[in-house]
């Protein structure tokens, strides 16, 4: 017996033996020589004590007993993280049945099989029952049952535990194991090349659960028909989007919430309208309603923007969100006047494209910009040029401008400043002069846009004015995180950063700012705006003047006045103002200091803020809204993604980039743009008296054509 004992991993072995090895329920104590039944763990229970199954052995050491005392306790440790199942090795033990001489007890399950009535019934041999003892199912074999939903991970789990590198796949270095991925994949990239499916779908986790879910099946499985797919599927993901709906509905009664609404056009000209809740949950497209015959009509607008905040809840909505077309103007109007207790808003990201959009119509940059669309053109529409293009580029593109939004023209502009020196050193190379298409009407026009010298000053002076635009339009273009808190100082900075652009030549920008204020103070000087900027701690206490800026404090109260509509609340949030003024109370703690930049302001004031419990849901209320509308813009025809992850209201937004969004022109800031390109040298080697791009540019009688030709 003590060679077989010596074989088992289980330190209780060392003290019992198996007085008969048929027999393995019987286990015989080597201290007082009791045999307990129920096999090496009932033995455990006896030498260790203390269990109400079993009675206690006296003659056990203590050592002994301390030593299967621990051992206990770790296996109950093992069996309590059972469910978590860190990666697929786990999983692989858990179903794995090791012999019985192995290290842990195993315990025999009995399984009632009912054999059913067969042919042979009719020689008189009935159904019968019959009890056997099985172990579980060896790992080479799997075992469906009802134990499976406890020991099979859910298929969003695994994707999440697999992003965070605990969950690996065992067998991926085996032979077979390649063979077998690699003819799975082709079919799956077949599947997206013959349906015309985007390769990111394969990004999106929805479709990592959908080919885990299949892996856990197995072989075999009967796929969704088509009437599944169209009728009962459908179905039960409606009623599971109204599930996360309802979860969205507590959100909106905590924090409030925006409604967001825009038309758009579908393929077959049908005018929808989308209407889009967004809150710290994130946004959550709600339904879209056809609007051909009455789009443009702003009383019908407002008819569908008033039902719709019925349906969400006039006491959940702080501000309905929209662009500035004529029709939702008079739509805000009319939804302002009826319901008092909320506000309508122009989509600051619409308003900042129109901003763009209106700098664009400049002649000087108007006049860039279309010769950048005729580079650009040329370029794309010509195989061999465009593989010369990428030989002196080293494989880099050209972003291509779009006639609408002024802001891939920038984006473009941008790309091909980058590489001015490539794109000057490719057309004025032998290679090109001895090319077939330098002999081209169109590509002579495009070499003296290179090489003029005022082609590129514009280019600079629309970096310096649209960098830190463009970078404001990001800050809101966006929802993940909420921007409301960042708008107004987000525009400062921008002007800021644009007056340091020209070395405070106001001359250089005055006509810049007209078309910044002209929108500003009508589109996106709004109390919400000011409320958000005064309530921001990071911009609160760092610039003491906001406290004491009328234009700011009259739009707050303004905010205090229409999003709160108890008189007896409204004489508390300002008899606790002075608190958060003078950082008292919570406000004034070193961890709450610290905090006021690293934290996103809503996070903020949900930690600091119960000294002044009725400001700080205001605070909340107002830090948790978006500033834009862009949500409903993106083709919801085909309900590509009805809601978004929920948004990060942890972190604060940097304004870093606006402030720097010029920094790489540092360069060129000093110099005026009639000298900067003229004076570069061609050759980087020469001295200051070496051959310069103006001297090229005149000995080509390049240059701007003169008025009276």
């Amino acid at each position: 017996m003590a060679s077989d004992n010596g074989r088992r991993k289980d330190p209780e072995w060392k003290y019992n033996y198996l007085a008969n090895v048929e027999d393995k329920n019987a286990v015989t104590c080597l201290f007082c020589n009791k045999v307990t039944k129920g096999g090496i763990h009932r033995a455990k229970q006896h030498q260790v004590g203390n269990f109400k199954n079993s009675t206690k052995c006296l003659k056990c050491p203590d050592h002994v007993r301390e030593e299967l005392a621990q051992y206990m306790a770790k296996k109950k440790n093992e069996k309590e993280n059972y469910d978590k199942m860190p990666d697929f090795d786990d999983i692989d033990n858990m179903i794995e049945i090791k012999d019985v001489d192995d290290d842990d007890e195993v315990e025999e399950v009995e399984v009632i099989q009912k054999k059913k009535k067969s042919c042979s019934s009719k020689r008189g041999v009935g159904s019968s029952t019959q009890v056997k003892n099985v172990k579980l199912m060896p790992k080479s074999k799997k075992l469906k049952g009802p134990m499976d939903s406890f020991i099979t991970l859910k298929p969003k789990k695994v994707v999440a535990l697999r992003k965070q590198g605990k969950m690996k796949q065992t067998n991926i270095n085996d032979k077979l194991d390649k063979e077998k991925r690699a003819q799975a994949c082709q079919y799956i990239g077949r599947l997206f090349y013959l349906a015309g499916i985007p390769f990111n779908v394969a990004r999106l986790d929805e479709f990592k659960w959908a080919v885990e879910a299949i892996g856990q099946y197995g072989p075999n499985m009967k796929l969704p028909s088509y009437y599944e797919l169209r009728v009962p599927i459908l179905k039960k993901e409606v009623a599971y989007t109204n599930e996360l709906l309802n979860d969205h509905k507590e959100s909106w009664k905590k924090y409030g919430c925006s409604i967001m609404s825009d038309g758009w056009t579908s393929r077959t000209n049908r005018t929808l309208i989308n209407f889009l809740v967004n809150c710290p949950s994130g946004t959550m497209f709600v339904k879209s309603i056809g609007a051909s015959s009455f789009m443009k009509t702003g009383e019908k607008t407002f008819e569908l923007l008033d039902a719709f905040v019925k349906q969400i809840g006039e006491a959940n909505v702080v501000q309905v969100v929209s662009d500035n077309g004529s029709n939702y103007v008079l739509a805000g109007k009319l939804l302002e006047a009826k319901r008092p207790n909320l506000y309508w808003t122009l989509c600051a990201a619409h308003c900042i494209d129109l901003i763009l959009e209106d700098i664009g119509k400049i002649p000087r940059i108007a006049k860039t910009l279309e010769r950048t669309i005729q580079l650009t053109g040329y370029i794309y529409n010509h195989g061999g040029v465009l593989n010369m293009m990428r030989e002196y580029t080293k494989q880099r593109e050209l972003v291509r401008a779009g006639k609408t939004r002024f802001c891939t023209s920038y984006l473009t502009i941008n790309s091909i400043y980058k590489q001015k020196h490539n794109l000057r050193a490719m057309f004025t190379s032998e290679e090109w002069v001895r090319s077939r298409w330098a002999k081209e009407a169109n590509a002579k026009r495009v070499v003296e846009t290179i090489l003029m010298p005022s082609f590129w000053n514009t280019i600079v002076y629309i970096l310096k004015v649209m960098g830190s635009l463009v970078r404001v339009l990001r800050l809101v273009d966006n929802e993940r995180k909420p921007a409301m808190g960042y708008i107004y100082e987000a525009m400062d900075r921008a002007k800021e950063a644009i007056i340091k652009a020209f070395n405070e030549n106001e001359e250089r920008y005055s006509n810049i700012f007209k078309i910044i204020d002209e929108r500003w103070e009508c589109q996106l000087h709004q109390p919400l705006h000011a409320a958000g900027h005064f309530l921001n701690p990071e911009f609160f206490y760092f610039d003491p003047s906001i406290a004491t800026d009328h234009e700011i404090t009259a739009r707050l109260y303004a905010c205090i006045q229409r999003l709160v509509p108890s008189d007896e609340i409204q004489d508390k949030i300002m008899a606790e103002l002075p608190v958060y003024k003078k950082a008292e109370g919570l406000f004034g703690i070193e961890l709450a200091k610290r905090s006021r930049k690293t934290r996103a302001p809503a996070e903020w004031w949900s930690l600091y803020g119960s000294s002044t419990p009725n400001l700080q849901q205001l605070a909340i209320r107002i830090l948790s809204l978006t500033c834009s509308a862009c949500g409903c813009e993106r083709n919801w025809s085909v309900f590509e993604q009805a809601q978004y992850d929920k948004r990060d209201v942890i972190d604060p937004i940097s304004l870093d980039d606006i402030d720097e969004s010029n920094e790489w022109l540092l360069g060129e800031m000093g110099a005026e743009p009639s000298m900067n390109v003229e004076d570069e040298l061609v050759f980087d080697d020469d001295d200051d008296d070496g051959l310069t791009w103006g001297v090229v540019a005149r000995a080509a009688s390049v240059g701007e054509p003169r008025k009276n030709t």
